[in-house]
């Protein structure tokens, strides 16, 4: 397929893009970008509509041949297991997962839409953050419900899957040896998760049915119990869009400090619930990293990445000192590379 591999990664407050060479994956794209906080008030675009149209009037400019796009979506539920090319039936499939990842799959989803009807007759290809974990052993997939609904989809997925298969990838470039020992990822920035890998597959993970659980967010909660949600419907009168509302988008770094979700805010406030959500964040680090380790039997690596995790040093060496107790082991911190993954999967699909 001639023209130029497009990739689209459309998150909860930022677009990035990136061009690359079909016939050189291996090296840098050619032409990348991003726009970030969007809707925050701090940058150009109000709204991710308005981001991709910038986007797509950026590669007009350049009046560059686009020969396939790549699309990072959040959520594959129970009928995505690897990537795929994008026609209706699959926008259609995607499209109800929404409630599953509202901060995500929206937005996603608006990705496709302006690559479709810019790139009209361009293959598109959809690849899933959930599809890395699918071979996790069905133990560490279940809740402690009946199997009725685990049959039904209500299951632990984990995300971040694009982020992680990164990480590995250019762990078996670099250290293979290292690469199938026992591995924990801390995937930390304004979506935070955790994922222990062994022998290059992901064993299990801190998010679960959806991007909400795990490690507590800039804007969402994390762990939190059930009970909670039937309190805010029962007995506090809130309707489930309420609390849908609120768990997502007024809770977690922002719903403790009510400051900011943004941890470079937090760490240079002087106000003591600044300093209470940093304190709240690492301490859940360090208990989901427990609990990773206990999947694992044992740690031989750490690698951090993402926003906080790559560019927060002072934040990550208090998350390497609390962690002592595990033991001795290794640390690196990396920068994941998702639109690479998205390429090299669009590519062997177009």
């Amino acid at each position: 397929m001639p023209g130029h591999l497009l990739t689209l990664n459309a998150g909860s407050s930022s677009v990035k893009f990136a061009l690359f060479d079909r016939d050189a994956l291996q090296a840098p794209p050619m032409f990348s970008g991003q726009v970030d906080e969007i809707g925050l008030g701090h940058s150009a675009a109000a709204t991710h509509d308005e981001a991709l149209a910038d986007v797509m009037a950026q590669l007009r400019s350049r009046k560059l041949r686009i020969g396939a796009v790549g699309h990072r979506i959040v959520h594959g539920g129970s009928h995505f297991s690897e990537p795929v090319r994008i026609d209706d039936a699959a926008v259609a499939q995607i499209s109800e997962l929404i409630p599953l990842a509202p901060l995500h799959q929206p937005h996603n989803l608006a990705g496709v839409r302006a690559a479709r009807q810019a790139f009209a007759d361009v293959p598109q290809v959809a690849c899933f953050d959930t599809a890395f974990h699918i071979l996790q052993p069905e133990l560490n997939r279940r809740f402690a419900l009946p199997q009725r609904l685990f049959d039904a989809g209500v299951r632990r997925y984990g995300f971040h899957g694009l982020s992680y298969e990164s990480i590995l990838s250019q762990l078996m470039t670099d250290e293979p040896e290292r690469a199938r020992s026992r591995v924990v990822v801390a995937h930390l920035g304004n979506g935070a998760s955790m994922c222990a890998m062994y022998q290059g597959q992901s064993i299990a993970t801190t998010m679960s049915f959806s991007p909400l659980d795990g490690l507590p967010m800039g804007t969402r909660c994390g762990r939190l119990d059930a009970a909670v949600v039937l309190h805010l419907i029962q007995q506090l009168g809130q309707t489930p869009e309420q609390v849908v509302q609120l768990l997502f988008r007024e809770s977690g770094l922002l719903g403790l400090s009510g400051l900011s979700s943004d941890m470079r805010t937090l760490e240079k406030s002087d106000l003591p619930h600044a300093a209470m959500a940093v304190d709240y964040f690492v301490e859940h680090v360090l208990r989901e990293l427990a609990g990773m380790v206990a999947a694992l039997r044992g740690i031989d690596l750490l690698v951090f990445t993402g926003g906080i995790g790559e560019n927060a040093t002072g934040l990550r060496q208090r998350i390497v000192d609390g962690a002592a107790w595990l033991g001795s082991f290794d640390v690196r911190v990396m920068r994941t590379n998702e639109e690479a993954v998205i390429a090299r999967h669009t590519a062997a699909l177009t």
